[in-house]
């Protein structure tokens, strides 16, 4: 992870939070008042977001004490310790939520990427992700897919040339369009084409595509169409595909299976804080 850009995304979140100051906080403590928070599992699964901890609560305060005790990537069982912070209650209290939010979804798609990633034991099929992430948090979401045991597809717009249906119309055909980029790219950069149809998929082939992915079709149709690429293309499917059936399209021969609900519709993993001013302990903020 680029730890120089996960700062500069804190200091945006904490800029959002905050505003001009934390009036609750400011209000009522002192900042001479010192206690200790301690972040805890409220369920089990796959922990993600040492980091943004480590990270995120000295950008606060630098006096603060940060203790993790979870690598990212480490499963968790329900009432485990993840981290302790001590120090200002002030600091505690304003850097708790925007804290929390990041590692509770960073946690969950962990979670839910290595949930993927056993269904698909004993295939040849990888667990990837897609571009369906949050505006501005893409470099966490990837990572945490990553720390869950899969894969990252393509991190944007600039690092592979995807020709979906729509690039393709515009263009003409899948021949065209594939010719067009590939006249103006150099030898690092793939090209993956999307097909519906088996006519199609030949097309794909026929004009050279490094990757062919078969968008929103069924683990038969994939399992029959297979037959048709060679061997020097990768093959992925896209489109419809959720944990329940993703057994199905792992045994139908397809390289690669990218999951959009990896990122755009995850559960936050349920992570709380409790809290330890002057001895007495009780629950965190909201």
């Amino acid at each position: 992870m680029n730890t120089i850009k996960l700062k500069h995304m804190l200091q945006q979140f904490f800029n959002e939070d905050i505003g001009d100051g934390d009036l609750s906080s400011e209000t009522i403590f002192t900042p001479s008042e010192q206690g200790s928070f301690t972040f805890y599992a409220k369920q089990s699964g796959i922990f993600c977001g040492k980091q943004v901890i480590k990270i995120g609560f000295p950008l606060l305060d630098n006096s603060l004490q940060v203790h993790v005790f979870k690598e990212d990537g480490e499963w968790i069982e329900e009432g485990e310790q993840i981290a302790v912070i001590e120090g200002s209650l002030r600091s505690l209290l304003t850097g708790e939520r925007v804290i929390l939010n990041l590692i509770q979804r960073m946690s969950g798609i962990a979670t839910q990427a290595y949930e993927a990633v056993q269904l698909t034991k004993d295939t040849n099929a990888h667990v990837c992700d897609t571009r369906k992430t949050i505006p501005g948090l893409r470099m966490l979401d990837k990572y945490a897919v990553r720390a869950g045991g899969a894969f990252n597809h393509r991190s944007g717009l600039y690092d592979a040339i995807m020709l979906k249906d729509n690039h393709i119309a515009f263009a003409g055909s899948i021949t065209q369009a594939v010719a067009s980029a590939r006249s103006k790219i150099g030898h690092t950069v793939k090209i993956e084409v999307e097909i519906e149809t088996k006519e199609q998929l030949i097309e794909a082939v026929n004009a050279g595509a490094d990757i062919i992915m078969f968008d929103n079709r069924t683990p038969e149709e994939i399992r029959e169409w297979l037959a048709l690429v060679p061997a020097h293309i990768a093959t992925e499917a896209s489109g419809g595909i959720t944990l329940e059936n993703l057994r199905s399209y792992a045994e139908s021969g397809i390289q690669w299976i990218s999951l959009g609900a990896l990122t755009h519709s995850v559960q936050a993993f349920d992570i709380s804080a409790l809290v330890q001013p002057k001895g007495v302990v009780t629950n965190g903020t909201h």
